[in-house]
């Protein structure tokens, strides 16, 4: 049986990103069921980021990999009129339209020429408690761990495991295409449409593609019509010019994937924590969730490392209650700006007070 001082499920984002912090100072190990980074969504992150990947000493590693830079953000929202925010005025410059295989397979590699050991493909048969550590029994053999970091995403594995509850906020979902862009409109630029039934997105995806992507409730009727998504896309006025504009053509087909909000409760427990989505998944229109990810992972390394020096975990409970509220706020002030559709089922779910209890 093998020990580690922390054994970290998931290898995105936040599971790279505690592992690579961890690594040159614990024994650290990381599971994950795939063994390279699936192919997700285009995401798009904000110029506050160099920050943080400077704060790790991954900026340069970062600029290297070369990801398409993000300059503006356009919207048609609250009202007809288009309106765009730039980033030539932000102190952090651009954002970026990530890669978001070759950002995780990055980070991923990181943390391994940093010394963590990656266990992939592996998966978790069996964890329990073993005096004052962890006995995990993995697909490919026991491990003894002090600390476990749930990093698995919204399903939160682990804790849900370890007897933690994922509350869902709301019932988003994104059904979402991509394609070739062989045009030159809409280049380092995201979109983003409101509409009765919810909102629409599109930015561009590296080696010219596209992603469109609509964002609904699950259980309204729109939710349901996946064939006709790029027909509405189409009757959008702002979003159709910006696909003619970028010589968009679908050639996937329409996938559904999980976009609600959603609190892990817990977030920690007696020798383990959670991290990322696992911990607090954001709607895709605070466009954070990348962001988020790499803060917490982050923090949960610095956490664990306080645990193994005989800290408790009451400080990053903390943090992950001052996350939640502030991204509450922001995201509730964002949907309260649309106003157009108030007898609208979606609209009406998202307005105050407390955005209709959430929904």
């Amino acid at each position: 049986m093998r020990e580690v001082d922390v054994l970290i499920v998931g290898a995105g984002p936040a599971g790279a990103t505690a592992a690579l912090n961890l690594a040159p100072i614990r024994r650290v190990a990381v599971v994950d069921r795939r063994a390279e980074p699936p192919p997700r969504i285009g995401e798009s992150i904000p110029p506050a980021v160099r920050r943080l990947l400077g704060d790790m000493g991954l900026f340069e590693s970062f600029v290297a990999e070369q990801h398409a830079p993000c300059y503006a953000n356009r919207s048609v929202w609250g009202d007809e009129e288009p309106r765009e925010m730039d980033f030539l005025r932000d102190p952090d410059g651009h954002g970026w339209h990530l890669d978001r295989k070759r950002f995780e397979s990055w980070l991923r590699g990181v943390a391994a020429d940093r010394g963590a050991e990656l266990l992939v493909p592996d998966s978790i048969e069996r964890v329990e408690r073993d005096g004052d550590r962890w006995r995990v029994e993995l697909t490919s053999g026991v491990i003894s761990a002090a600390v476990l970091i749930d990093a698995g995403g919204r399903a939160a594995p682990l804790a849900r495991r370890l007897g933690a509850r994922v509350i869902a906020e709301d019932r988003l979902v994104c059904a979402w295409r991509s394609g070739v862009d062989r045009g030159k409109g809409g280049r380092g630029i995201t979109f983003v449409e409101a509409t009765e039934d919810g909102w629409w997105y599109t930015a561009p995806l590296p080696n010219e593609r596209r992603v469109l992507a609509f964002h609904t409730d699950s259980d309204l009727p729109v939710a349901c019509d996946r064939d006709a998504l790029l027909v509405r896309a189409a009757a959008q006025k702002e979003l159709a010019s910006v696909l003619r504009e970028s010589g968009f053509v679908a050639d996937t087909p329409v996938a559904i994937t999980a976009a609600n909000s959603a609190t892990l409760q817990p977030c920690t427990g007696d020798g383990w924590l959670a991290a990322g989505d696992a911990a607090l998944a954001f709607d895709p229109l605070s466009s954070q969730g990348i962001l988020n990810a790499l803060f917490t992972g982050l923090a949960a390394a610095e956490a664990a490392d306080r645990f193994l020096n005989g800290e408790s975990f009451d400080e990053y409970a903390e943090i992950m209650g001052g996350i939640r509220s502030a991204y509450r706020t922001h995201l509730d002030t964002w949907y309260g700006m649309e106003r157009r559709w108030p007898g609208a089922p979606f609209w009406r779910r998202r307005q105050s007070p407390a955005a209709a209890k959430r929904g």
